[in-house]
């Protein structure tokens, strides 16, 4: 995708692969079956992090964004955004099916865990939805952006553990709980809830963890 965007097709990927294109098909149906189980596997590598049950929140969270940094400082993840985002608009279909794959899945399954935490008390009441959206807003800053347009970045891994923290404490600061949430055990969260989320298909095939 980095090399061809939305134009990819079975038959190059067949050739990369080294397997026919009729095995390729035996094992992923069509090629929007094949996109969705690669993205199901970025997802399952970015939220393994998160631990069922977020009885540490800044253990978990620091992991999350440290992990999701890395992915997206991954300079074939960096191509196919530039590609992708050209091509859109010759393939909105494509495009927004990309996004709910990829883009909105990842905020659910935030913002599921954000819930899960709010309801423990660990953290303070509020809308998942938002502060799921305005957490990935604060861990990817416009360290992606840089990377998309050529300009320095934080490029190695101390630079990017030293931004996630700084993010993941502002964060748990602003969304610290309240003493009367202290006081009294965690009730149903007012405002919106998360709506149950139908996971990604796996993939037949896994790469033993390294990013496609």
């Amino acid at each position: 995708m980095a090399e061809q965007g939305f134009r990819i097709s079975m038959e190059a990927v067949a050739a990369r692969a080294g397997c026919s294109k009729q095995t390729l098909y035996a094992h992923f149906g069509s090629k929007q079956e094949l996109l969705r189980s690669v993205i199901a596997e970025h997802q399952e590598l970015a939220t393994a992090r998160l631990s069922p049950t977020p009885e540490a929140p800044r253990e978990a969270l620091l992991a999350f964004a440290e992990e999701h940094l890395r992915h997206l400082s991954d300079p074939s993840v960096v191509a196919a955004s530039q590609l992708l985002a050209a091509e859109a608009h010759q393939f909105p279909q494509e495009a927004r099916d990309l996004y709910r794959d990829a883009c909105d899945t990842l905020l659910r399954r935030l913002a599921t865990w954000l819930q899960h935490a709010m309801d423990q008390g660990r953290l303070r009441h509020d809308d998942p939805h938002y502060a799921a959206e305005l957490l990935l807003s604060m861990i990817v800053g416009t360290d992606f952006e840089r990377q998309r347009f050529g300009v320095p970045h934080r490029a190695g891994r101390l630079a990017r553990q030293r931004w996630s923290t700084f993010a993941v404490d502002t964060f748990l600061r602003a969304f610290a709980p309240r003493e009367d949430e202290h006081a009294s055990s965690p009730g149903p969260v007012p405002g919106r809830r998360i709506h149950p989320l139908h996971p990604l298909p796996m993939s037949p095939r896994k790469r033993n963890g390294a990013s496609p």
